[in-house]
């Protein structure tokens, strides 16, 4: 009786059929990143707006005011009388009086003087020149309601927090492919409803669920790929990543095309409808049909895949087993049980977690920074394409945990020089958070493939689901820590960035090399890879990755 991996390796470990499903499931990365990263246009701040007087809609309305002059009657009188109000927030005390003459609507003020009426703060009443261009105008997510633009992203976060726990467990118990399609169509039809909620309300309940959705979208095609190819194709587990960097390079363009949030909501939600079209050409991951005692159904699978590969299995194969299967109901205490093992769970769990934080920190500050959004947003995108190839060439060769502690390091240097650089010589800035970038994204994408060699096969899928969890943790707290901190002072958040990654950079140090080794198979094993590693010196083959994402 062959296990999979034989029969697997006689149909073709990477051939033409495992080449042409990869391609097909990538896709999933460039709609998913263009979720995770649209905030940064859908929430752009206003280029003008400010706060309406009661009753001048109707005035306006009577004298046939364009905004820019009924924005003249309201925002001039007030920076009159206090040079450094800006109307947006503020207003003056007073009321249009709607008989008045159009060319002087400014009634007296509620303590019988005209000359420096007392200032309101404003409430609900905001007059913007582009309304329907953001989030913001959209919702009136400004002045004391700008915390809710924060709350939008984290809400999103908490989505995909939900989506890795719920769908998750479903595509373990009802099936990958069955969930990647049902969860495309959740991410299409709640970007339709998110692009046309008539309140924020709403907006936030369907965002969170569409968060939820392309969370299940995201994590179930990346183990489909994992799941068809042989074990010595682990390397799928990073390149697969390069599509999520298409995305964030694509969505720039999306934006500068399409002038309205509404569109863009739509842009990048519509797509997700076509994946539905993989019913017919993306076959169950074979490896879960075999773990469900679907042995007929899977061995019909793997002989189509053969063919395609223009390979050929022994007729004679009439049940397939598989190694490695997971024990039931393992728990957080599993993690922590042995000393080795408390402290990979711990150190993993603070590296998704400052990982996520500080890339999508990173993400967001380009909308608050000034400067040219559209390019500063492609050229951080593209500089995160050599990302992929940097670990491809450097993890075989000198090991993961070198690169691992080093990207950490590089980019708290980098986040904390480009605070201190002036503002008067933009391109070395730029250049430096920049390198910040990369270095956070090779951080990223090694802690996917070190999370599942450090766990053995008995809790691996258990281990990198919760520690991944922090992922989404770091993205909820992310829009609150950047956008309230940049109050304060627009480069604090990157002081912040820089002691997380240091802090990083030197605990993935206690980190055990699995350069070289077999993955570990029992708890003992893994209590044993120091051993391995510095004593015995011994290199093993790997055998399987696994990684669930």
């Amino acid at each position: 009786m062959p296990s999979f991996d034989e029969v697997l390796k006689e149909a073709g470990e990477f051939g033409r059929f495992q080449k042409r499903v990869f391609f097909l499931l990538s896709q999933t990365g460039i709609t998913f990143s263009s979720l995770f990263a649209s905030v940064v246009f859908l929430g752009r701040a206003p280029d003008s707006f400010w706060c309406r007087i009661p009753g001048a809609a109707e005035l306006s309305e009577r004298c046939g005011w364009t905004l820019e002059e009924e924005r003249n009657f309201t925002v001039l009188p007030l920076q009159l009388g206090n040079e450094s109000a800006s109307g947006e927030c503020q207003r003056l005390d007073v009321t249009w009086d709607t008989s008045a003459s159009c060319a002087s609507p400014l009634a007296r003020s509620g303590n019988g003087s005209v000359g420096s009426p007392p200032l309101a703060p404003c409430h609900g009443n905001w007059a913007y020149e582009q309304p329907h261009s953001s989030i913001v105008s959209e919702y009136d997510l400004v002045c004391g309601n700008a915390w809710m633009l924060d709350l939008s992203q984290a809400i999103l976060n908490l989505g995909f927090l939900a989506g890795a726990f719920i769908l998750g467990y479903a595509a373990d118990r009802y099936g990958r492919i069955l969930i990647y399609l049902l969860s495309c169509l959740g991410v299409g039809i709640c970007g339709i409803i998110v692009a046309f909620s008539p309140n924020f309300t709403v907006f936030l309940i369907f965002r969170f669920l569409q968060g939820m959705f392309g969370k299940g979208t995201w994590m179930t095609c990346y183990v489909i790929v994992t799941e068809i190819v042989g074990s010595d194709q682990r390397i799928v587990g990073i390149v697969i990543q390069i599509f999520f960097t298409l995305g964030i390079i694509i969505l720039p363009g999306i934006a500068y095309l399409i002038p309205t949030w509404q569109g863009i909501q739509l842009a990048i939600s519509l797509p997700n409808f076509l994946f539905l079209l993989y019913y017919w050409v993306v076959p169950e991951s074979p490896r879960w049909l075999l773990t469900r005692k679907k042995g007929d159904k899977a061995l019909k699978i793997m002989r189509s895949i053969a063919k395609h590969n223009g390979k050929f299995l022994s007729p004679h194969y009439s049940e397939i087993t598989i190694s490695n299967e997971e024990v039931s109901n393992p728990s957080f205490l599993d993690l922590v049980r042995t000393p080795q093992m408390r402290r990979n769970t711990l150190i993993l769990m603070y590296a998704w977690f400052t990982s996520a934080l500080i890339y999508q920190g990173l993400v967001m500050r380009l909308g608050i920074i000034g400067g040219n959004l559209y390019l500063d947003f492609f050229i951080s995108g593209a500089v995160e394409l050599p990302a992929a190839f940097l670990i491809i060439v450097t993890i075989d060769r000198i090991g993961r945990r070198l690169p691992f502690a080093a990207s950490n390091i590089v980019a708290s240097v980098a986040c904390l020089i480009t605070a201190f650089l002036p503002e008067d010589i933009p391109w070395l800035k730029t250049t430096v958070a920049t390198l910040g970038r990369l270095s956070i994204t090779i951080a990223f994408e090694v802690v996917y493939l070190v999370n599942s060699e450090l766990y053995p096969t008995t809790l691996r899928n258990f281990g990198v689901s919760l520690c991944s969890s922090l992922c989404d943790l770091g993205g909820i707290i992310a829009p609150f820590l950047l956008f309230r901190l940049a109050a304060i002072w627009l480069e604090l958040p990157l002081i912040i960035f820089s002691i997380l990654a240091a802090v990083c950079g030197l605990l993935v140090l206690l980190l055990p090399e699995t350069k070289g080794i077999s993955l570990p198979e029992t708890l003992e094993d893994v209590e044993q890879l120091p051993s391995h590693f510095g004593k015995c010196g011994k290199k093993r083959k790997h055998r399987d990755t696994n990684s669930y994402i």
